[in-house]
């Protein structure tokens, strides 16, 4: 069995330094730190005004910046031999590709503010293609930096924003903006009830202990694409069906009542989805008010599941394996996670049998000749901070 170890941040944030130095010598004028994330509950409604529920991971990524006197910026990364160089007056819309769209794109939108050059390197332990918001991660570490390097006297929800019109302007990926809030307002030991139509959130506890449970997650390592065309489709249809039935959202509205109103079986499935998802998430708060983390909070995720895979038709055979061979093995419930089409799949298990629940997906894995999967510690963790 594979596990992916905690970096702890001294380490990450040295790490990140030292590339720095060697790519541009001299000092970095600090490190910046905000931590990837998985959603507990509440998939593919983010961006359709819903209500979701995710917590940070202590898998994090790192970003040592410091000033230019120029309009230049430099970017580096440890995870991959492709540097960036160019002007800020240069970004927009796909400009740059690839991974430094993600950091470029969060100076563009934060121009206006008053930032100028800077040279950044990169550095993390969220594993990219995960599904566990590598690139919210970069872009909320960057965005912090920028605003206290630059002094530029905003508050968090402008560094969120800025940060979401990076993904979705820039690198053009078309998410919602749960992954960078999450990466801005967390608090160890909670997760954050976000309410997607009006912005406000939550903080929940999410005590573990209590209920003698683990939460475990599971990169399938299968391949995720979030800007090849799929998700993008969803989003599509559920506009096509919110014309359809004249609303603006499908907050509140009755589930039967609703998909009796639509005509195509595709719109009634995403919708059905996204009707239920809400409702599942409302149930896991009051559970985990309650404290109650345990058999009843799991049959709602593995609920989540089905309907991912089934109505909104997002899973992948590498999650199914994973959600499968978790139940199987007694964990109170299990889902995929994060925009789909592989990634991570996240299990709520006792604590007495982690171990077995782990053999059970691994060996499920190589019986079916998938990718072998690798398994991250998941303890809700704090939010962005400047480490030094």
């Amino acid at each position: 069995m594979k596990w992916l170890d905690v970096v702890a941040e001294e380490v990450l944030a040295d790490g990140t330094a030292a590339l720095f130095r060697s790519a541009f010598g001299g000092e970095p004028d600090g490190v910046w730190i905000a931590p990837g994330r998985v959603n507990l509950i509440g998939e593919h409604i983010d961006y359709a005004g819903g209500l979701v529920l995710p917590f940070a991971l202590p898998y994090a990524t790192a970003v040592a910046v410091r000033r230019r006197e120029d309009t230049v910026m430099r970017a580096v990364s440890t995870h991959t031999d492709e540097s960036w160089t160019g002007e800020l007056a240069e970004i927009g819309p796909g400009a740059p590709a690839g991974w430094s769209a993600y950091v470029a794109g969060v100076a563009w939108a934060l121009q206006q503010h008053g930032i100028g050059g800077v040279d950044v390197a990169v550095h993390s332990s969220v594993p990219v293609g995960s599904g566990l918001s590598s690139s919210a991660a970069l872009e909320c570490s960057f965005a912090l930096a920028l605003s206290e390097l630059f002094d530029l006297q905003v508050d968090r929800n402008v560094l969120i924003e800025a940060s979401i019109r990076a993904e979705n302007e820039i690198a053009g990926a078309s998410t919602g903006g749960m992954d960078q809030n999450i990466a801005m307002s967390a608090q160890p030991g909670h997760a954050l009830l976000l309410d997607c139509l009006d912005g406000s959130t939550r903080q929940i506890p999410l005590d573990l202990d209590a209920s003698g449970t683990r939460l475990l997650v599971i990169d399938t390592n299968a391949p995720h694409r979030l800007v090849d065309g799929q998700y993008g489709a969803r989003r599509k249809s559920l506009d096509t069906a919110y014309a359809e039935l004249g609303v603006t959202t499908l907050r509140g509205l009755d589930l039967e009542q609703t998909v009796s109103r639509l005509v195509d079986d595709t719109l009634v499935s995403r919708v059905r989805h996204v009707i239920s998802e809400i409702g599942r998430v409302e149930q896991a708060a009051e559970l985990l008010d309650r404290g109650a983390a345990g058999s009843e909070l799991g049959e709602l995720m593995t609920a989540s599941h089905v309907s991912l895979r089934d109505d909104y038709e997002v899973s992948s055979p590498e999650l199914d394996s994973a959600v499968d061979a978790a139940l199987r093995a007694g964990a109170h419930g299990a889902r995929m996670t994060g925009g789909g089409f592989g990634g991570s799949a996240i299990a709520l298990v006792p604590s007495d049998i982690v171990e077995a629940v782990v053999v059970e997906i691994d060996s499920s894995a190589a019986r079916a000749g998938l990718p072998q999967p690798t398994f991250l510690r998941a303890e809700p963790a704090g939010s962005a901070h400047r480490f030094f």
